[in-house]
């Protein structure tokens, strides 16, 4: 079985009540600002590969690309761009970053 990559996510919009599919969505270490992994959400709102298996401890910040996502709908939003920065500590831990996400809102936790 493969293991996941260190740092997941997963995007649902709330305000239609199904997966965000083709969220783009990319991660960065903040130390020196270079990007590990670039990324689209599949047909569950799912990245399952986001950056590499195992991260060093440090901040990263993780990207999501929602204008593009809601222009495709017609919609407008107030967020055109949702930016999280994530403390990773272990190097042995998995962190998922999931977001709930509407065009005038959004809320993220640390998943499983």
């Amino acid at each position: 079985m493969t293991k996941p990559a260190h740092v997941t996510t997963h995007v649902l919009d709330a305000a239609d009540g199904v997966p965000a599919q083709g969220v783009s969505v990319v991660l960065v270490r903040e130390r020196d600002g270079v990007t590990l992994a670039s990324r689209v959400t599949d047909a569950q709102g799912r990245i399952t590969d986001l950056g590499p298996a195992r991260l060093e401890p440090g901040v990263y910040r993780l990207t999501f690309d929602t204008a593009s996502y809601f222009a495709r709908g017609g919609r407008p939003t107030f967020y055109p761009r949702i930016d999280i920065a994530v403390d990773i500590r272990s190097a042995d831990e998995h962190y998922h970053v999931p977001i709930l996400l509407s065009p005038f809102a959004y809320t993220t936790y640390r998943g499983s």
